[in-house]
């Protein structure tokens, strides 16, 4: 695990940031959908 974030920390180094940025707001959005929906779900 360790040497994979320094493997991402190189790539946003070599210019893949946004790419990385975008991904993880994207698994971000997702969660936040799927939280949303299991509560009201639940109601």
């Amino acid at each position: 695990m360790k040497t994979k974030a320094a493997g991402s920390r190189a790539a946003a180094g070599a210019g893949g940031f946004g790419r990385s940025l975008r991904e993880q707001r994207a698994k971000v959005y997702i969660a936040m959908r799927c939280v949303v929906m299991l509560l009201r779900w639940h109601d």
